[in-house]
C-alpha cells in the first residue's frame, strides 16, 4: 500500500493517540495560561496600582509574543521539521513562565509575558500541522478539533487552579503562585515530547523517503511502499500571497483575527467583567476575585460543551458551515450581553449577563474557535502548511492583543454596552467573510487537497494565458481596423 494512503486509511493505534495527546497539550498550556493570568490580573492591578492602559499591556503581552512566535517559528517548522519545534516552543514556555512569577514590577512582567507568548504562539502551527499530517483522513477533523479542545480544558484547569490558590492562599501575591505553577505541566510534556517521531509527510517533501516509510509502518502497523514522489517543493512566506493562495490566506487569517478580537477581549477579562456586574461588591478584592473566578469556571463548562458539539458535527456539517453559524451565534450572545447591561432589575440583569456569556462561549467554541485552528492546517500544502498556519494564528493574536488592550480602555471611555456592540459587529464581519471566501475540506485527503491546489493553479495560469491572448488579439484587430480605415481614406482621396 502507498505510504500516504496507508496513513489516510489506518486504524487509530497507540502511537496515533500518543502523538495527538502530546501535540494537544501545547494547546492546553495556551488555555491554561490565558485563564490563570485572567484570574490573577485583579491581584496584579492591586499590587502594582496599575492603570487601565498598563493592565491592558500586561494582558496583551503574551498575545503579542504569540504573533512573533507563530509567524517566525511557523516558517522554521516547514524548514527544519515538526519535531524540533515541538521541543523549542515548550522550552520558551518553561523558562519564561517560571521567571514571570518573580517579576519585580510591571515592565518586567510585560517583558517576560511577551517571551512566554513566543513559546505559546510557536506551538500553534507546529501542533496543528503535526496532528494533521499523522491522523487518518476520516478522523482528521475530529482529532484536530478535540486536540484544540485541550485549550478549553486548559482554561478550566487554569480557572480552577486560580480559585484553589485564592482559597488556600488569599494574599496579594497569590498571582505569583498561579504563574509559577503553570511550569509544572509544561516540564512534564516537554520530557515526553522528546520521544516523538518526525512527520512522515514532512520527510517525504524533504526527499527522505526511506525514513518516512519506516515511521509510517510503525504508526500504521502496515507494510507500505516507497512512493516515487515529486521533487521536494519549496516555498517562502511570500508564497502565501501569490494568486494560488491569496484567497486561502485571507480566509484563514482574517477570520482568526476577527474571532480573537472578541474571544480574547471578552474571555481574558471575564473575571473583571463579572466582578463589575455582580450585585454584591462588599468584601475585599480577594473575595470579589474569588466570586468572579467561580463565575468564570461556570462559563468554561459551556466552552467545553461547544467543543464537544464541534467534534460531533465537524465531519457531518463541515468546517465552513460550523464557522459561519458560530460567528453569527457569537454576535447574538454579545448583543444579549449588551442589552442586559441597561436592565435596572439586578436579578434579571445578572441572569441575562450569564445568558449572553453562555451563548457567546458556546457558539464561539462550536464554530470559529476550533475551525480557525483547523482550516489553515488543511487548506495549505505540506511545504507551506506551518507557514500558512503560523501567519493565520499570528493574525489571530494581533486580534487578541487588540481585544485585550482595547477592552479595558473602551470600557472606561465608552462603556461596556458600546464595547459589547463593537465586538458583536466584528463577529458579524467574520460571518460574512467566511460565507464569501470559504470552501470545504471535509472528507478529502491532504494529497487530494494539494492536487486541487495544483489543478486550480494550472487552470488559473491557463485562464491568464487565454486572457493575454485575447488582449493581444484585440490589439491586433484594432491595428487592422486602423490600417483599413487609413486605406479607405486614401482610396477616397485618390477618387477625388
Amino acid at each position: 500500500m502507498q505510504l500516504t494512503k496507508a496513513m489516510d486509511d489506518s486504524k487509530l493505534t497507540l502511537r496515533h493517540w500518543w502523538i495527538w495527546f502530546l501535540a494537544s497539550m501545547g494547546i492546553f498550556l495556551d488555555g491554561f495560561d490565558l485563564f490563570i493570568i485572567a484570574v490573577g490580573l485583579p491581584l496584579i492591578a492591586n499590587e502594582f496600582n496599575t492603570s487601565p492602559e498598563m493592565l491592558g499591556l500586561i494582558g496583551a503581552a503574551a498575545p503579542l509574543g504569540c504573533i512573533v512566535g507563530a509567524s517566525i517559528f511557523g516558517r522554521f517548522t516547514d524548514k527544519i521539521g515538526r519535531r524540533a519545534l515541538l521541543l523549542i516552543d515548550l522550552l520558551f514556555f518553561v523558562i519564561f513562565a517560571g521567571a514571570s512569577a518573580f517579576a519585580p514590577n510591571e515592565m518586567w512582567l510585560i517583558f517576560l509575558r511577551f517571551l512566554v507568548g513566543i513559546g505559546v504562539g510557536a506551538d500553534y502551527p507546529v501542533s496543528s500541522t503535526y496532528i494533521t499530517e499523522n491522523m487518518p483522513k476520516r478522523l482528521r477533523g475530529r482529532m484536530l478539533v478535540s486536540g484544540f479542545g485541550f485549550q478549553a480544558l486548559g482554561a478550566l484547569s487554569g480557572a480552577l487552579l486560580g480559585y484553589a490558590i485564592l482559597k488556600i492562599h488569599p494574599e496579594l501575591n497569590a498571582w505569583r503562585w498561579m504563574l509559577g505553577l503553570a511550569v509544572v505541566p509544561a516540564i512534564i510534556v516537554l520530557i515526553f515530547r522528546a520521544w516523538l517521531p518526525e512527520s512522515p509527510r514532512w520527510l517525504i517533501n524533504q526527499g527522505k523517503h526511506e525514513k518516512a516509510t519506516r515511521l509510517a509502518e510503525k504508526m500504521t502497523k502496515t507494510s507500505v511502499k516507497l512512493e516515487i514522489a515529486n521533487p521536494p517543493r519549496k516555498g517562502s512566506f511570500f508564497t502565501l500571497f501569490t494568486p494560488t493562495f491569496i484567497k486561502r490566506t485571507l480566509l484563514t487569517s482574517l477570520s482568526w483575527f476577527l474571532m480573537d478580537i472578541a474571544l480574547y477581549g471578552i474571555g481574558f477579562f471575564t473575571p473583571i467583567i463579572l466582578s463589575s456586574i455582580m450585585v454584591n461588591h462588599s468584601g475585599s478584592y480577594i473575595t470579589q476575585d474569588l466570586n468572579s473566578a467561580k463565575g468564570a469556571v461556570f462559563l468554561d463548562i459551556f466552552w467545553i460543551a461547544g467543543i464537544l458539539i464541534a467534534m460531533w458535527l465537524v465531519e457531518k456539517w463541515g468546517r465552513i458551515r460550523l464557522q459561519t453559524v458560530g460567528f453569527f451565534g457569537m454576535a447574538i450572545g454579545l448583543f444579549i450581553f449588551a442589552g442586559a447591561i441597561s436592565i435596572n432589575d439586578e436579578t434579571i440583569k445578572v441572569i441575562m449577563v450569564f445568558v449572553g456569556f453562555i451563548v457567546f462561549y458556546f457558539m464561539s467554541n462550536m464554530g470559529p474557535n476550533p475551525m480557525t485552528f483547523l482550516l489553515p492546517a488543511e487548506v495549505f500544502p505540506t511545504y507551506i502548511r506551518a507557514t500558512g498556519h503560523g501567519f493565520a494564528s499570528a493574525s489571530g493574536k494581533v486580534g487578541a492583543a487588540i481585544g485585550i488592550f482595547l477592552l479595558p480602555v473602551l470600557k472606561d471611555s465608552i462603556g461596556l454596552f458600546s464595547t459589547s456592540i463593537f465586538l458583536g459587529l466584528t463577529a458579524l464581519i467574520g460571518f460574512g467573510l467566511t460565507a464569501i471566501l470559504g470552501y470545504e475540506t471535509k472528507g478529502r485527503s491532504l494529497e487530494e487537497l494539494e492536487s486541487i491546489e495544483t489543478q486550480m493553479s494550472e487552470a488559473e495560469e491557463g485562464l491568464i494565458t487565454v486572457q493575454d491572448d485575447i488582449r493581444r488579439l484585440n490589439s491586433d484587430i484594432k491595428r487592422v481596423e486602423g490600417a483599413l480605415a487609413k486605406a479607405i481614406q486614401e482610396m477616397r482621396r485618390a477618387r477625388q
